[in-house]
């Protein structure tokens, strides 16, 4: 066992609601499925086309300079690696959930729970692995969780124990524990929490389960058809993870620091409801969102829980765009917003603010601003993109530090 593992089991304890049962079987029923599922919708339906072509076309199109077919043959071989992944994953979230059996025969049906919705978070989430733990998505990292963690070090720079400095990270798993391990390596003692079991399970296994570095192979471009320049791009390989945490984390202890164990906790809950309470009430001294803000329905509530539980003159560094989860109930499962949030949120009102509506919000329920603006095309963030593209699609993001007004 990894020695902060305690905290994600904790985070992982046996789940009695009933519809809370139902997500957590769709969530791991998709990353069973997700073999089959991605088999069948990018390369079975592909051949059902390409043979419904003309004799004469298929017959080109199948032999050099084409070769299609060895082509769609290739990027199975790329999915089974991809799959592989999700079956370590979903090997650990049996696990923490106490749902594995020694014989291997599962007393609890959980299997054919998975939706539509429920596979396509499955499948973003392998994915996303590119670009928080591969060599390649340094860049999108750089510019997504550089300008947090520099803001952080900023506001601390002269403090002897950076161990004594509390630091909250709402969403941890949207980016797959990424944010929360880089500021336990800084010395820090981080708290993630997240609702979404897709993302918390797949957060686990990489944080705490992966042997050593590079270990797994991922193809993330691989179901990709569309603005390809080259078979070679689609069928991109990378190695995750960058580094093995454990590792990394033991180098970066210094004497007089808490532990690993300490230092490092995550929460598996409503961001509002867990931080709004007695027990949170200013607890830490900086919290970091990255990505975060346009998750909210209500967006006066996240902002009313990130005041509650910072101490006086705490900072929150925010860096993110606002792509909005909540623009319409058309829209909510395609922009991954997790059922868990769906079930118990489903009445509540949503508004959508612009940039400058927002820091006036936060100014005026508590905070300073430093707004370092908006950035430049030139720094613009990228999120799970693949280079070589021909579309190419990136955030301007808003980034902001707001101090809690003593």
């Amino acid at each position: 066992m990894s020695p902060f593992e305690e905290s994600w089991r904790s985070a992982s304890t046996t789940v009695q609601d009933k519809e809370e049962r139902r997500i957590l079987f769709a969530t791991l029923d998709s990353f069973r499925q997700y073999r089959r599922v991605a088999h069948f919708n990018v390369t079975h339906r592909r051949r059902q086309n390409f043979y419904a072509l003309p004799l004469s076309e298929w017959q080109l199109l199948s032999g050099p300079p084409i070769n299609f077919l060895e082509t769609l043959e290739h990027v199975d071989d790329a999915l089974d690696a991809n799959a592989d992944v999700a079956a370590e994953i979903l090997k650990i979230g049996l696990e923490s959930f106490g749902l594995e059996t020694e014989s291997g025969v599962d007393p609890i049906h959980w299997h054919g729970e998975a939706k539509s919705s429920d596979m396509d978070k499955a499948r973003s989430t392998v994915r996303q692995f590119y670009r928080d733990w591969s060599s390649e998505g340094a860049g999108e990292r750089q510019t997504s969780y550089g300008p947090v963690l520099r803001d952080i070090d900023a506001a601390f720079t002269n403090v002897a124990n950076k161990g004594d400095i509390k630091v909250l990270v709402p969403g941890a798993g949207k980016c797959l524990g990424r944010l929360l391990f880089e500021l336990c390596k800084q010395g820090y003692d981080v708290e993630g929490n997240e609702i979404s079991y897709h993302q918390l399970i797949a957060s686990n296994w990489i944080l705490n389960h992966c042997d050593e570095a590079e270990q797994y192979t991922l193809f993330p471009f691989a179901s990709d058809f569309s603005n390809i320049i080259s078979r070679a791009d689609q069928l991109k390989r990378v190695k995750i993870p960058d580094v093995h945490v454990a590792t990394a984390l033991a180098d970066s202890h210094v004497a007089g620091r808490k532990s690993i164990r300490e230092r490092m906790k995550m929460t598996a809950a409503d961001f509002t409801e867990l931080y709004c309470n007695a027990k949170n009430r200013g607890v830490f001294q900086a919290v970091a969102t990255v990505f975060f803000l346009d998750t909210a329905q209500d967006v006066v509530r996240y902002i009313k829980t990130v005041h509650h539980c910072l101490e006086p003159g705490g900072i929150w560094s925010n860096n993110g765009p606002l792509l909005w989860h909540w623009t319409s109930p058309n829209e909510q499962t395609a922009k991954n917003v997790p059922d868990e949030q769906l079930a118990d949120q489903v009445n509540r009102g949503s508004i959508e603010l612009s940039v400058e509506e927002v820091l006036k919000l936060v100014r005026s329920m508590g905070f300073e601003i430093d707004d370092r603006g908006i950035k430049d095309e030139a720094s613009a963030s990228g999120y799970i993109q693949n280079p070589n593209s021909m579309l190419q699609n990136s955030y301007r993001t808003s980034h902001w530090v707001a101090r809690k007004i003593a």
